[in-house]
């Protein structure tokens, strides 16, 4: 314990080469921008909000309550974490052990009391009396230098506004300029960013929550960044099964919270479906397990559901994306408006597999391998337990060969897995798995047809190592 609010700095240099050493490339650091009074007043305020605080933190306190991350009143660094010097020196930090620095840009919405507020209200957008009157949960009166004005809170078209922010007004062309300013200065202080809720931006989207035309933002935004800065990053926050339409504006990567849910319905055909999508889409997502918008995949699911999902997740292509705790089995979900969470002891069992899966992830095949795919054949008539299967393979720049099998099921199950790898036939195969104790010695040509024959309990896996024996 410091007996003192910590800062960027204090963050140790053991905590920077354990991550390098566990296979990192990106250090995501979420809410590091200035937020204020305003923000965190309504979450003060809010009583469900501070049910759900008191639930988490027994022993909470107003002093935890910070306000939310995502109320920004400003794209400098909070001076509660040290300020842009302590970012600065965090990043140099970061850089040297390889890896880079991801962080968060809202588009959407600012805090109440962000400077546009007052001197620019047109950048956002504004109601009527009748507004005001017909839905008081999306619109509020503000004061700005021009009087007072009705403003509407930032918000998706399904749910109400979030009350601690204003929405901005993407039909406005100023604004978009404005935006696209703010995130040139964000480029200059880290390696990518992470866009909060990208697709509320998008033209059809915005049409429909607020019944304004605007233009296309991302394209223009994304390419005036990468004119100075070629390699940065631009992860997108979205759903609603515009993940590819976000991909071809030109972001890297695009949260797949398809895969999750599925892997949360405990479906495996689902999963495989999901799994069948265009390669270069499947590189460009993001796969988790958990983050800080989902509950903690240890409260979600049981412990040998949790391995096999985390199997199934983070050995598939795409970018791994962790949360932290996950690794410990953590399940208490931390608002974003606390400033911290509760002690919790680690899942021992969930961080041994966490430990062996990661080496699983830092191997050349599965981070620069060709993947594959592969069918589940009934191991006999009349048994459809194949259909509860996932079974893929890796093969490596390195010439090591990767099988990964899942049975995705609540129940044993059974099936033949007929391997599509060149170099089989006529030849002994030795299967490794290095997730576990098995060691097998195959014929080549059983493997090719009519396959690896398996027969394994519910929510079980392999991730075996395939080498030819001369």
């Amino acid at each position: 314990m410091l007996g003192r609010a910590a800062t960027l700095d204090d963050i140790a240099d053991t905590e920077l080469d354990e991550l390098a050493q566990q296979g990192f490339d990106w250090v995501w650091f979420l809410g590091v921008w200035q937020t204020g009074a305003a923000g965190r007043e309504v979450s003060l305020a809010n009583a469900e909000w501070r049910r759900e605080f008191g639930h988490i933190l027994p022993d909470l306190t107003e002093d935890d309550i910070c306000g939310s991350c995502f109320a920004v009143s400003s794209y400098t660094v909070h001076p509660d974490f040290g300020a842009t010097a302590a970012l600065e020196r965090l990043r140099r930090r970061i850089n040297r052990r390889g890896l880079r620095l991801l962080l968060d840009f809202v588009p959407n919405h600012t805090a109440p009391d962000h400077h546009w507020a007052s001197e620019s209200p047109q950048f956002y957008v504004r109601g009527t009396e009748d507004d005001l009157a017909r839905a008081p949960q999306n619109y509020r009166r503000i004061e700005t230098r021009q009087g007072p004005q009705i403003v509407a809170y930032g918000r998706d078209p399904y749910f109400p506004g979030w009350p601690d922010t204003l929405q901005l007004n993407y039909g406005h062309p100023p604004l978009q300029e404005a935006m696209r300013t703010e995130l040139s200065k964000i480029a200059r202080l880290c390696d990518g960013v992470r866009c909060d809720m990208a697709m509320l931006v998008l033209p059809e989207v915005f049409k429909r929550t607020w019944g304004i035309a605007a233009t296309p933002f991302w394209p223009a935004a994304i390419q005036q960044v990468r004119r100075d800065r070629p390699e940065f990053i631009f992860m997108a926050e979205v759903y609603w099964d515009l993940e590819w339409t976000l991909q071809q504006q030109g972001f890297d990567y695009t949260y797949d919270k398809r895969l999750y849910d599925r892997l949360r319905d405990h479906a495996a055909r689902p999963v495989r479906d999901h799994l069948r999508a265009d390669p270069e889409f499947q590189r460009k997502s993001a796969r988790f397990l958990e983050n800080h918008d989902e509950p903690r995949a240890a409260a979600t699911f049981s412990d040998d559901v949790h391995r096999a999902a985390a199997v199934a997740t983070f050995l598939v292509p795409g970018l791994r994306f962790f949360h932290q705790g996950q690794f410990a089995g953590r399940r208490a979900r931390i608002p974003v408006h606390l400033r911290r969470g509760p002690e919790e002891p680690p899942n021992l069992v969930i961080r041994e597999f966490y430990a062996l899966l990661m080496k699983c992830v830092q191997l050349p095949a599965a981070r620069d391998g060709d993947w594959l795919l592969l069918e589940c054949a009934p191991a006999w008539g009349g048994n459809d337990t194949n259909d509860g299967f996932l079974a893929f393979t890796w093969q490596g720049p390195d010439a090591q060969r990767l099988l990964v099998i899942v049975n995705f099921a609540a129940n044993q199950g059974q099936c033949y897995v007929p391997l599509r790898l060149a170099g089989l036939q006529g030849r002994t195969v030795h299967l490794t798995d290095l997730m576990g104790p098995a060691r097998y010695d195959r014929e080549g040509d059983r493997l090719v047809a009519p396959g690896l024959y398996l027969d394994m309990p519910a929510w079980a896996y392999h991730v075996f190592d395939v080498s030819v024996l001369d």
